[in-house]
């Protein structure tokens, strides 16, 4: 295999891929031409590729999936307008946001679509309960980040009595009980399976604008309020006691790597 200048090796089965400034249809036309490429020579060769995470940097755009309806976009800006083949309605991608595509070969992991949407879900829910809980300057302790089943995604709570940790969560499945009170987005995620291989993934918003999301019904709900981690804990653009962009990136990518390697096990999922 011929790693790229940008490619980095994780383990023998899965590598990460940076991308700064990327437009968005050159990078959705390369990492479709991958996946292809992946297919064929399992198909054709029995040959094991390793899996990828692409860590992009999108320059601004809204994206539509492949079922996504033009009235949840409320109004024409100039940032582009873009049709894909993600599962999911309207979303916007842009600068301070983490974006992680998720080239994995499903079936040589042993993983169903399920188990993809399940641990990706739960990797955004650790990496943004750690910093929310355990940084020395998280501004707040009464939030904690979520996945819900009726709406892919994960949001943060917040219990109005200040012990959300302890009183609303129900420690089998981790997730919020009714006492708790649904603020807002902070992730998305949409993928496309082809042929047992996935692509497509997450959006995490770090310290980006949110003002590009008064344009849409994100992710097609109509006033979902969008947050980002950079409100509830400090944040800096430079290595110092806060966190920052690059830190919150490397949280993501160890968990994913760790639950792409089978050590770190799915939680259970709360019924609809």
């Amino acid at each position: 295999m011929t790693l790229h200048s940008n490619d980095t090796l994780i383990s023998d089965t899965l590598l990460s891929k940076s991308l700064i400034a990327a437009d968005y249809n050159p990078t959705h036309d390369a990492m479709l031409q991958r996946t292809l490429e992946r297919i064929a020579l399992k198909k054709e060769q029995e040959l094991r590729t390793p899996d990828e995470l692409w860590i992009v940097d999108h320059n601004d755009v809204y994206t539509l999936g492949q079922a996504g309806k033009e009235e949840h976009i409320l109004r024409h800006t100039n940032t582009p307008i873009i049709k894909t083949d993600r599962g999911g309605q309207v979303t916007w991608h842009g600068h301070g946001q983490l974006v992680i595509y998720w080239l994995f070969d499903l079936h040589s992991l042993g993983w169903s679509v399920r188990h993809l949407v399940s641990h990706a879900e739960q990797a955004i829910e650790d990496v943004v309960n750690d910093c929310l809980k355990n940084h020395p300057l998280a501004i707040t302790t009464n939030i904690s980040a979520h996945a819900r089943r009726d709406a892919p995604g994960v949001y943060l709570y917040a219990n109005h009595a200040g012990n959300i940790a302890n009183d609303d969560i129900d420690k089998s499945n981790n997730k919020p009980t009714n006492n708790a009170i649904m603020i807002g987005k902070i992730a998305s995620l949409g993928f496309k399976i082809k042929h047992g291989f996935s692509y497509h993934g997450i959006a995490l918003n770090v310290d980006c604008d949110l003002a590009a999301f008064n344009a849409i019904n994100p992710c097609g709900y109509a006033g979902m309020q969008m947050l980002r981690l950079s409100d509830f804990t400090a944040m800096t653009a430079k290595l110092t006691d806060a966190l920052n962009y690059e830190q919150v990136t490397q949280k993501l990518i160890d968990n994913i790597a760790q639950r792409h390697a089978g050590l770190i096990e799915l939680r259970a999922i709360a019924p609809k």
